[in-house]
Order: C-alpha cells, then structure tokens, then sequence
C-alpha cells in the first residue's frame, strides 16, 4: 500500500532504461501521488573514444548493426493530419475562428488556476502559432521536444542519456546520470563475462552512490536484485547492501536503513528467467537477522503509462522485444504473473523489503 504523504524515492538504476523497465509502474504510481522520484543512472558513461566501439560493444549496448531512427514525430503538434475540410489558413484541429479568442481566453484562465500555487507557470496555447507570451513547447528545450538526434554522429551512451532525459521528462522525475563507463568499457567482453562474476579488480561504488543518495535526502532507496547476473547489476546491489549493514552511521532517518531500502526485481531477466523469489538466486550477503520479504504492488492503473515512457527508449526495444508490440505483451504477461503470485489480479511490480527476524 503506497502512502499519500510527501516522500522523495530514490531508484538505483544500473544503465539508462533499468529503473523504467522494472519500476516503470510503482515511478507512475508514485507520481500520480505527488511525491518526489529521482533516478541515478549509475553505468551511463562510455569510452574515452566515441568511435573506439568494437563489434560486440554496439552490440551488448543494444546497437549492433541495424540501424536506428530518431521518432522525429512524437511530439510535433504540426504533424496532425486533417480529417475534413477546412477553411484556407486555418490548423487542421483549430476551432472555428470566431469562437478561438474566446477558447484562447477561457484557456488561459484554467490556466494561471492550475499554476497559481507554483513557482512557475506556462501560458496556455490553443493554436499552432507562437509568441513571445505563448511559446509552443515544442521549441523550448526539455519541454517535450523530440526533434531528431544525429544518430551518425552522436556515440551510443549519448543516446542512450538522451532517451534517460525524454524518460525523465515524460514521468516527471528527476534523473541523475553518474557517467561511470558501462561494463562492456571496463574490459568485459562476450556474455559470459558480462553476465558472470563480477572481477576482484571492479569495485562497487559505494562511496559515490552513498554520497549521492544522502544529497537527495530520499525516504526510500531501491537497488536491483541483479536477477540476470549483469555484472553492473550485481555492483549496485553490492552498494545497497553494504549501506544496510552500516546501522547508525548513516540516520535517513531512523537509527539504521532497515525500512528505508527495498531491491526491484529487474526486468525483463525475472521474465526471461522464471524467477519466482529470492530463493532463486545466489545467496546475498545481507546483515545477520536480516531476510527480505515480498511487497506487491498494484500498477493495474498505470501499466499503460510504463509502456508509454519505455517507448522512449527506442535503441533498446528492438533488442530486448524485438518491436514495440512485443514489449506490451512481454510487460503484460509478467506483471499479470507477479500479480498472480502475490494473490491478486491485474498487474502487479514487486519490491523485496529487507526485515528484522
């Protein structure tokens, strides 16, 4: 059960994408609740040389060979097609021209209500002409825009931060990209390494992600389980639980991060691997007397939302579902399975909870 009152959630994400593929539902539920979300994507940065990729590089980054185009149409309100004839001049969607100052007004005051109690506020526009008092949002940066990024040119992390930040924009959440080099950069190569054991040499960055997490102040932290075994994976969950066996050294806001601390389920390995609970992986080392416990958590209401904000991550989707339809399907057939085996209906994420025997 979510609660109502004000808290700020911090999601571990390992890799752009993490945090939307397996909490997708609880960010848009939480959101819908007015509390404050932030995501630390973790392993977001690349190499030293954007041109410097190898073959299997592009190719675990979610690139390979195929080529990948920007949706330059997403959010272009100039791109609406007429349905039926309309007058010379007009926008295909525009009301009658008598009647689109006296909409324009009406809109602008539903508008400063909306906007009276923020410290900022957007004027509202009904048509597709711009002023300097009504800027469509579309030509203003990180207000909706989805102009076309130079895919030739841009590296593949820059794209992969970029769809970080239309996520972040569409789900109203705060991102922060920690830029460490993702595993395939730090020497792993081939899956067997890149899903195996993580090297002595390739420590988990405790100290930074201890540092960021206490700068946000957060009620609530989740880290993944590492379900996959995606050795970026396995060094957040490292992070999340050596932070909870440092008892009173670190007060948010109780004596120890008992209750503040949960581990997600990562998507989509839980669905490609069957996993059923923790007893499916290998033993963690969490504090003595401490287990985890399973928290369900309804996202019937807001499934559709997570489909809409995994779309922006277009490099990604073909790897992982090989179309969009198909990361519907996959999405359904897994929620509505953990929804089963916490004994409800709909849909269903699911958190695991650190307790005290």
């Amino acid at each position: 059960m979510l609660s109502s009152g004000a808290m700020t959630h911090v999601f571990i994400s390992p890799h752009p994408d993490d945090a939307a593929l397996s909490c997708g539902g609880l960010i848009a539920s939480l959101r819908e609740l007015g509390q404050s979300v932030a995501i630390v994507s973790v392993f977001s940065g690349g190499p030293h040389e954007a041109d410097a990729l190898s073959e299997y590089q592009r190719a675990a980054l979610g690139f390979g060979s195929k080529a990948v185009w920007p949706n330059t149409e997403a959010f272009r309100r100039d791109n609406i097609g007429a349905d039926v004839p309309i007058p010379a001049g007009m926008a295909p969607w525009a009301a009658d021209p008598e009647r689109v100052a006296t909409t324009q007004e009406f809109a602008n005051t539903q508008a400063r209500q909306f906007w009276q109690r923020a410290s900022w506020a957007r004027s509202a526009n009904i048509t597709n002409l711009e002023t300097t008092d009504r800027p469509l949002s579309d030509s203003v940066g990180g207000q909706g825009s989805d102009e076309a990024i130079d895919f030739g040119a841009a590296d593949a992390m820059t794209i992969r931060r970029a769809e970080d930040e239309r996520y972040a924009w569409f789900m109203e959440v705060t991102v922060i990209q920690l830029d460490l080099p993702d595993a395939v950069f730090r020497g792993y190569e081939g899956d067997e390494q890149l899903l195996g054991a993580v090297r002595d040499d390739d420590l988990a960055p405790i100290d930074l992600l201890r540092r960021e997490i206490l700068r946000l102040e957060p009620q609530m932290v989740y880290f993944p389980l590492a379900i996959g075994d995606h050795v970026d994976h396995q060094l957040c969950r490292e992070v999340g639980v050596a932070l909870l066996d440092e008892g009173q050294q670190w007060v948010m806001p109780g004596p120890d991060l008992i209750g503040s601390i949960s581990f997600y389920e990562d998507f989509p390995y839980a669905w490609w691997r069957d996993f059923s609970g923790v007893a499916d992986l290998p033993p963690l080392d969490l504090p003595a007397g401490v287990s985890l416990e399973p928290r369900i958590i309804d996202i019937s209401d807001t499934l559709e939302r997570k489909s809409a904000g995994l779309a922006m991550y277009q490099s990604q989707i073909v790897r992982l579902f090989d179309s969009e339809q198909g990361m519907r399907d996959d999405l359904a057939g897994f929620h509505a399975r953990t929804a089963v085996s916490g004994g409800q209906r709909g849909f269903a994420e699911r958190t695991w909870a650190p307790v005290r025997a």
